[in-house]
C-alpha cells in the first residue's frame, strides 16, 4: 500500500512509520521541516515537506494513496489557533475528495464531542465535522487521551518546587495513551477497510491526579510528591513565564477547566471507558524515571 502519514515524525509518528515500513508498505512522511528530510528518508520512506494547510501540496502528496493519516498540530500559527486548525482540517479534506482517498485515520482527543470548553481540543472537534461530511471514505476518529509524555514536561517544576499538578482535582479521572500504543492502533486501521464513518477511543490506562503523583513520586524517589490543584491564573502565568503565547496558555487552562466540570471525559466514560492499550501507568513510571534522572 502507499500510505501518506503527517505528523513528520513526532511522539507518534516516528514509531507509526516504522511499523509501516517494517509492514511492507510505501510510506510519504509529510513534515513542514526541510531538517527532517535525511532522517525521515533513514528509515526507508520518502520525505514530503509542505504545510497541512496547503491544498495544493496536500493534493500532490495524496495523489495515488491508498490511505492517508491526518494528524493536526497542538496549534499553527501565532493566532487565532482553534480557526487555523480548522482551516488546515478543510484543506486536508479538500486534497481527500480531489484525490479519491477512500481510507482515512483522523487523530483526536477525549473531549472532541463536545461544542465548547475544551481549550484546544476545539480544533480537533471541528475538523471531525469537517471530515463527517467526506463521502464515499472510510474514516476512521482514534480519540485519544492525554499522552503520557506530557508528564515530562512537569519535572523541572518538580526538581526546583516539589510542585505536580494542574487546575482541576486529584480526584478527578483521566484518561491516557502511550504513543507506542497510539501508534500500533493507527497502524493497524490504516490496513483496515475502514467502515464508514467511525469513532474510536484509544485509552492505555485510567487513573486521577493522585494516583499518578502517588506512582511517579515512588519511581524517582519522592514518595512525598502530591497533586496539586493549581488556580487557573498561576496555571496560566507559569505557562506564560515559560515562553508560551498567551492563546496558548488560555487554551490549557481552559482545558483543565473542561476536566474539572466533566465536559473533556464525559463520552469516553458514557460510551463504556474502555481500555485497549497495553502500555499502564505503571509501566511508564520507568520512562518517567529514566527522564527525570536525565534532567
Amino acid at each position: 500500500m502507499k500510505i501518506i502519514t503527517t505528523g513528520s515524525l513526532g511522539n507518534v509518528a516516528q514509531p507509526l512509520v516504522k511499523k509501516l515500513i517494517a509492514a511492507g508498505h510505501e510510506v510519504t512522511v509529510i513534515s513542514t521541516n526541510d531538517d527532517r528530510k535525511s532522517e525521515i528518508e533513514a528509515l526507508g520512506a520518502k520525505a514530503a515537506i509542505g504545510s497541512i494547510a496547503d491544498v495544493e501540496f496536500l493534493t500532490n502528496t495524496f495523489t495515488g494513496a491508498n490511505a492517508v493519516y491526518i494528524m493536526m498540530p497542538p496549534s499553527l500559527g501565532p493566532g487565532n489557533m482553534i480557526q487555523n486548525i480548522a482551516a488546515a482540517g478543510q484543506a486536508c479534506a479538500d486534497a481527500i475528495k480531489a484525490t479519491g482517498v477512500i481510507r482515512v485515520v483522523l487523530l483526536s482527543s477525549v473531549g472532541a464531542d463536545a461544542e465548547h470548553g475544551t481549550g484546544p481540543v476545539g480544533g480537533v472537534h471541528r475538523v471531525e465535522k469537517i471530515f463527517r461530511q467526506l463521502a464515499g471514505v472510510n474514516i476512521t476518529v482514534l480519540r485519544s487521551g492525554f499522552f503520557f509524555v506530557n508528564f515530562f514536561r512537569d519535572i523541572p517544576l518538580i526538581k526546583s518546587r516539589n510542585l505536580f499538578g494542574n487546575n482541576y482535582s486529584g480526584d478527578d479521572q483521566l484518561a491516557l495513551t502511550h504513543p507506542n500504543d497510539l501508534s500500533s492502533a493507527i497502524s493497524e486501521e490504516l490496513q483496515a477497510n475502514g467502515n464508514g464513518f467511525e469513532i474510536k477511543y484509544v485509552v492505555s490506562d485510567v487513573a486521577n491526579g493522585n494516583e499518578i503523583a502517588k506512582q511517579l513520586g515512588a519511581a524517582i524517589g519522592k514518595p512525598d510528591l502530591t497533586w496539586t490543584n493549581i488556580p487557573d491564573e498561576q496555571l496560566k502565568q507559569g505557562m506564560m513565564s515559560g515562553g508560551m503565547p498567551a492563546e496558548l496558555a488560555d487554551l490549557i487552562t481552559q482545558l483543565g477547566q473542561g476536566v474539572k466540570t466533566g465536559i473533556v471525559m464525559k463520552d469516553f466514560f458514557e460510551t463504556g471507558g474502555k481500555v485497549t492499550g497495553k502500555i499502564k501507568l505503571e509501566q511508564f513510571t520507568q520512562e518517567f524515571k529514566n527522564r527525570y534522572e536525565q534532567a
